[in-house]
């Protein structure tokens, strides 16, 4: 019989413990709250999270969100799991990682555009740049094509015929009467600092830096990306959680009206919402 009772016993501490195993559900009343753990940049990203934390939290699920200030650590936490998605990266930039890192990562959503901008405390415009400038920027390739075509598009450069604008270089300038000098030795997050600074004759930011400082990309910039801008931010997961209904509810919120009117007021056109892919 103790044999039996020590079997019995032994039985249900197992069943015990699994049921107070780790998992990201908890028991909330009749239904379960699910943790999702987002990375996102500062600004807008964590800013856009914190407004749907309330929205989340009834509908069961616990946002958490950590904050990252680079572009490297957010895909290499999420790549280790630490992450259930993360938040910080346009599109371009997602694919480039993916490619050369071996990511299994996809898209699960489209949220928001920033635009990038071109600064001065020289100039007041584009066409004020003297023959020579320098032109500073980020030292992320999946930025320069984009930098470029904002460039061509404002008539300062041309750019090789055929080339796929996504993935343009400084070596696929073909015509630059100005002879502008491009500076791509900066980290995105120093950007603000050069131009605090004065340094360069014009310097390419992204808007979430900008703001992040408490620029105003569409006051205080001398040219900006229009709102069609491709460059799309996007909701970040490894593949197959696109499916996760945690997943499907967190873009579901991201592009509910009350959000999307919340980034409109907020920044007032520097940070635009999209609700699709």
């Amino acid at each position: 019989m103790k044999k039996w009772l020590g079997i019995l016993f032994a039985a249900l501490l197992v069943f015990g413990l699994a049921a107070c195993g780790s998992s990201d559900e908890k028991s909330k009343g009749d239904g379960k709250e699910t943790t999702l753990v987002v990375g996102a940049s500062n600004t807008p990203h964590a800013v856009i999270l914190e407004q749907a934390k309330p929205i989340l939290k009834k509908k069961g699920i616990n946002l958490k969100i950590e904050k990252f200030t680079d572009y490297v650590l957010p895909n290499k936490a999420l790549d280790g799991k630490d992450l259930d998605a993360n938040y910080f990266q346009h599109i371009p930039y997602l694919e480039k990682q993916i490619k050369e890192f071996g990511y299994d990562f996809v898209n699960a959503g489209g949220i928001h555009i920033e635009p990038m901008g071109i600064y001065s405390k020289k100039y007041k415009s584009l066409d004020d740049l003297p023959d020579g400038a320098k032109i500073l920027m980020s030292n992320s390739v999946a930025d320069h094509g984009r930098i470029l075509t904002l460039f061509e598009e404002k008539g300062l450069i041309k750019l090789k015929d055929g080339v796929n604008k996504d993935e343009a270089t400084i070596k696929d300038i073909a015509k630059n009467p100005k002879k502008l000098k491009f500076d791509y030795e900066y980290d995105p997050a120093f950007l603000t600092t050069a131009f605090n600074n004065g340094e360069g004759d014009a310097v390419v930011i992204n808007s979430n830096f900008a703001i992040d400082v408490g620029m105003n990309p569409k006051k205080d910039s001398i040219a900006i990306e229009g709102d069609d801008s491709p460059y799309v931010n996007v909701i970040a997961v490894r593949k197959g959680d696109e499916n996760k209904k945690s997943i499907k509810t967190l873009v579901e919120v991201l592009h509910s009206k009350e959000i999307q009117d919340f980034i409109k007021k907020e920044w007032k056109g520097s940070v635009v919402p999209v609700s699709g892919k």
